[in-house]
């Protein structure tokens, strides 16, 4: 894992101090990636630079890489997992590569293979590569997301680096806050690629590759998650079991000891249980997050799986007065809004974690691929109850509507509330519905128009398909990998998804709708494929998932802080009806409703508004 950083001049002089200047400054911005070494490289009309983080290839795993015949220059943040095979390919074609670091087979193999290189690769990464006789830069991204780029073009010179805060910080050029995005960010709680905080800059999407020459920008999709077009197939536990122990395997087959992110649910449970069967003579630490909050703590859980394993269980309690510090920290490093209260103690973790290890095997992928969420549940029923009498339908919503607020954790009466506000949408817009940030009712409240974005085109596949994809592209890609890659990283740990590995998620889009949820279970087939390696009381448990007792704190110890944000005129400033926000929190205080994650999602944005305020201030 790294952070990596470019500048490249097309068409125009290559400017030696302006870029050198400039990729110095941005490996600095991005040492927190990799604390291990730096460095960068000069070529012909370009500087690349990384931070490394040594996971393989301890010794030899220097970055840049440069190829000295054709003077291609490659940066990669991330690991590629069949590095070996790729290495044995390239060897039978004459091409002997000399570093023993799993990323070193990346320069042969483009120069091979050209831009195509990038369907043979397995793991995850972001890619740099400066090709100066093309005069072309080439940025790619992993199939599922889980390792970001981004990048800027103004008047011939292209820069790009793996975080926003490097890219836009000390560059000299202004960048502009994107209104569609604000409006996005606020529905969605994230940003979904290309889109980014600011107009000049573009992230590129997962399974992408993004050419840029003086012709200008070449976007192509080399993988996209077909669940809606391949066909499906009864599938075998014993078929699937070969395919996740390869990508626990794979994963786990580094230089450094690794950890697991256990939360006692059902993902990382299987994931720390199969890595145990394949490595039983290590006893790999486990890390859990705790509250004092009962209905939030599932430490007594983790710290089952843990003993059952033979695991050394790990715990981090979380309390509130972590959150205003540790999130300024974060989006002050990263320089983009995220809005899932989790971050913040997915962060505390990540760093508790970082004294020990270097890598963490986390369950993030499970629910979407597999259909976990109680919206893949609604997405089969939801059709259903559109189909009941009209009397019927208004009965219940009043009956829903009448449910008091609750501080526990994502009650049956939010979901609800939310299921019967969306009933008069489409699937996919509905499925926005449930899963928004801030609804369209207090975005209108807020001053804001509704922007849920269309994100997908209408379905033309079955309906939990389309949801399913949606997710692994906006919730999982630019939401919860997202979260992970930052809160990670800012403490130098890199966090790997099994799940995501391209076998599995190919077997996943095969599952039909009944070996997914059926009747009111999700992850049917999953489950099932579980009881190999966890017991029934693990397996099949009520879905709880990594909270945070947002609601409490707001009204407690919080509300200072929460009012301080949102009564800020930075919030008025991109159009948000700043006496609206401070009503929501009043309301929220005295329980007349759960504004929670609108709330935080405002809290956030302020805070990435004071950061961005602070950077223009600072600029040269």
């Amino acid at each position: 894992m790294c952070g990596v950083c470019g500048i490249a001049f097309q068409g125009q002089p290559f400017d030696l101090k302006r870029a050198t200047a400039r990729v110095k400054s941005m490996v600095d911005a991005l040492a927190h990636r990799g604390p291990d070494a730096s460095g960068f490289s000069i070529g012909s009309q370009a500087a690349v630079g990384a931070s490394r983080l040594a996971i393989r290839g301890l010794d030899s795993g220097q970055q840049p890489l440069r190829d000295e015949k054709s003077g291609v220059m490659v940066v990669c943040n991330g690991e590629i997992d069949n590095h070996r095979e790729l290495r044995r390919w390239l060897a039978e074609r004459g091409r002997t590569v000399a570093q023993q670091t799993d990323i070193a087979v990346i320069p042969d193999l483009y120069l091979e293979l050209g831009e195509h290189f990038i369907e043979r690769l397995v793991g995850v990464f972001a890619i740099a590569i400066w090709d100066p006789n093309k005069e072309e830069l080439l940025l790619t991204r992993d199939r599922a997301g889980e390792r970001p780029i981004f990048f800027t073009v103004n008047d011939g010179v292209v820069q790009f680096a793996t975080e926003v805060a490097a890219l836009v910080g000390e560059s000299g050029a202004t960048f502009t806050r994107s209104k569609e995005a604000i409006h996005e960010y606020m529905t969605i709680g994230c940003l979904a690629a290309p889109t980014s905080p600011y107009l000049e800059v573009q992230k590129v999407r997962p399974g992408e590759a993004v050419t840029i020459s003086a012709a200008g920008i070449r976007r192509r999709r080399y993988w996209t998650w077909e669940i809606g077009q391949v066909k499906k197939k009864i599938p075998t536990t014993s078929g699937f079991d070969k395919i996740f122990r390869e990508a626990v395997r794979s994963q786990t087959d580094i230089d450094v000891p690794f950890g697991m992110f256990l939360s006692g649910g059902l993902d990382s449970s299987l994931i720390a249980a199969v890595a145990r069967s394949l490595r039983p003579e290590m006893s790999f630490p486990a890390y859990s997050l705790r509250f004092e909050e009962s209905s939030y703590d599932e430490g007594r859980f983790a710290e089952q799986v843990a003993r059952d394993l033979g695991l050394k269980p790990v715990s981090v309690w979380v309390n509130p007065m972590d959150l205003p510090a540790t999130l300024a920290d974060l989006v002050g490093r990263v320089g983009e809004p995220l809005a899932d209260p989790a971050w913040i103690p997915t962060a505390l973790l990540a760093q508790r974690a970082a004294q020990d290890v270097k890598l963490v095997l986390a369950g993030e992928g499970g629910d979407e691929l597999f259909g976990g969420y109680p919206t893949h549940l609604a997405a089969k029923w939801g059709e259903t109850y559109s189909r009941l009498p009209r009397v019927v339908q208004t009965a219940f919503r009043h009956l829903v509507q009448k449910w008091p607020v609750s501080d526990k954790k994502v009650t049956v009466s939010f979901l609800l509330k939310r299921f019967v506000e969306g009933m008069h949408q489409d699937g996919i817009a509905r499925h926005l519905l449930w899963k928004a940030n801030i609804s369209p009712a207090v975005m209108s409240r807020l001053g804001m128009s509704d922007p849920l974005p269309q994100l997908v085109e209408a379905p033309t596949e079955e309906l939990l398909d389309a949801v399913q994809r949606l997710d692994l592209k906006i919730t999982l890609a630019e939401g919860l990998l997202t979260k992970s890659d930052r809160a990670g990283m800012r403490s130098a740990l890199e966090v790997r998804a099994p799940f995501l590995a391209q076998d599995v998620m190919e077997f996943a889009a095969t599952l039909p709708v009944d070996y997914r949820v059926r009747g009111f279970s999700t992850k049917v087939f999953l489950k099932k494929y579980a009881e190999k390696y966890l017991p029934s009381s693990i397996i099949y448990r009520r879905k709880r998932g990594l909270s945070v007792p947002l609601s409490l704190w707001l009204r407690g110890p919080l509300y200072d802080w929460a009012l301080s944000r949102v009564s800020s005129e930075r919030l008025g400033h991109v159009g948000i009806n700043v006496q609206a926000a401070k009503e929501l929190l009043e309301e929220h205080r005295r329980r007349e409703a759960d504004h929670a994650r609108s709330l935080w999602t405002l809290i956030v944005l302020c805070e990435w508004l004071t950061w961005d305020e602070a950077r223009i201030q600072s600029a040269p």
